[in-house]
């Protein structure tokens, strides 16, 4: 079943290429959806995909890029959209 998410990503995920690690593992698991950085230092990921694969995504999430800190990654349910049609750096 697909479902939509929204990540937080807190930590050091700012100016350490953490946008385009997020949309390289989306592409690698074929998750579309947005990731953009937030003015308060935390990175918003917005994903769709079948829920195993999003589970695993999440788990990329908490690894993050070589000079990534990830701190925490706080997750919400959002309603399944149509809007995207791929993964996109916002």
């Amino acid at each position: 079943m697909i479902r939509a998410k929204q990540y937080l990503v807190r930590g050091r995920v700012q100016g350490v290429g953490f946008r385009w690690f997020v949309q390289r593992a989306a592409d690698r698991l074929g998750i579309v959806g947005d990731v953009r950085n937030l003015p308060n230092g935390e990175v918003e990921v917005r994903a769709q995909a079948d829920e195993l694969v999003l589970d695993l995504f999440k788990r990329e999430l908490r690894i993050g890029p070589p000079s990534a800190e990830v701190g925490e990654v706080m997750e919400q349910d959002l309603p399944v959209t149509d809007k995207y049609s791929s993964f996109q750096i916002r």
